[in-house]
């Protein structure tokens, strides 16, 4: 049976929390200038573009960590060779 490695994080898909929270911050920013008399259009563009790299990196870190959970299951799952000689005991 392969050997699963079981890495915290993917390089370069970040961490969950860290990406939620800055993106928490990127929102506030938002809407503030949503308020604000004066927007900063272009802050805003930038702002939208790292929510994007962010949102990227929390999709793909989200798929490894549900293909890390299915390597995880197979490994402790019994065999089915396993089964039957359980059943014959």
């Amino acid at each position: 049976m392969k050997k699963v490695s079981y890495n915290k994080k993917e390089e370069g898909a970040g961490n969950l929390g860290e990406n939620l929270k800055k993106l928490a911050v990127i929102a506030e920013w938002l809407e503030s200038q949503e308020r604000s008399e004066e927007p900063d259009f272009d802050a805003g563009i930038e702002k939208v573009r790292e929510a994007a790299v962010l949102i990227k990196a929390s999709r793909s870190r989200l798929r490894a960590v549900e293909n890390e959970f299915r390597e995880i299951a197979k490994e402790i799952e019994p065999k089915d060779d396993e089964n039957e000689s359980d059943q014959r005991s």
